[in-house]
């Protein structure tokens, strides 16, 4: 027999296999540590600090001026005037054609993106009331406002997605009305009307 596995006899070095083998080891546990480190994501599962996400959507480029307002079973309410108020915060106050711009390298560039969200970071028991305004027309079409209330933990789940129509300054509508339960459930779905807007009125008069 002239060769020893894949090495002539004449050439065969025991620790240079040795170290191959060895080197093999290192590689394979580093292999192993990498997946450790790096799980697997899990499907519906996403990282934020936030309990429910609330966003008010309409039509890129429109110019009109769409407002959302939200009230926590406390009474707080976030609105543009008010953007914290318990656990909730109003991330985005979009005025339609009036705030869709940066500048960049002496480069005026717009964003078309319509869109308002209100972060709901804490579990309160109780009811909860989604409302959008119709700020300001520009136009007399009716503006279609997308309403879309996420459950974020422990798993993403819609609570609720529907399209309203605002069609003058001043249109406000309830898009959403739903109850949550101490341990952070949605137990209660309904759309009835209710103004936050005069609630928001009647707080400012009464604190003049």
């Amino acid at each position: 027999m002239e060769s020893f596995g894949n090495y002539p006899r004449e050439k065969f070095d025991p620790f240079s296999v040795m170290l191959f083998k060895g080197l093999q080891v290192v590689a394979f546990l580093f292999f192993i540590a990498l997946l450790v480190m790096n799980p697997e994501a899990k499907s519906g599962k996403i990282d934020t600090k936030a309990e429910f996400l609330i966003t008010a959507s309409w039509p890129d480029s429109h110019p009109d001026d769409i407002d959302l307002y939200a009230e926590d079973p406390a009474g707080n309410i976030v609105w543009y005037h008010v953007r914290e108020a318990g656990f909730m915060v109003l991330d985005r106050d979009d005025r339609g054609g009036l705030n869709n711009t940066i500048l960049v390298a002496g480069k005026r560039i717009s964003s078309p993106i319509r869109q308002e969200t209100v972060s709901i970071r804490g579990i309160v028991p109780g009811e909860y009331t989604v409302n959008v305004n119709h700020y300001l027309a520009t136009t007399s079409a009716p503006v279609p406002v997308s309403v879309k209330v996420e459950k974020i933990n422990p798993a993403l789940e819609v609570v609720h997605y529907a399209t309203l129509l605002l069609d003058h300054t001043g249109h406000e509508r309830t898009a959403v009305r739903f109850r949550v339960a101490d341990g952070g459930s949605v137990v209660d779905v309904n759309h009835r009307e209710k103004s936050l807007i005069q609630l928001t009125r009647s707080v400012r008069r009464s604190t003049k």
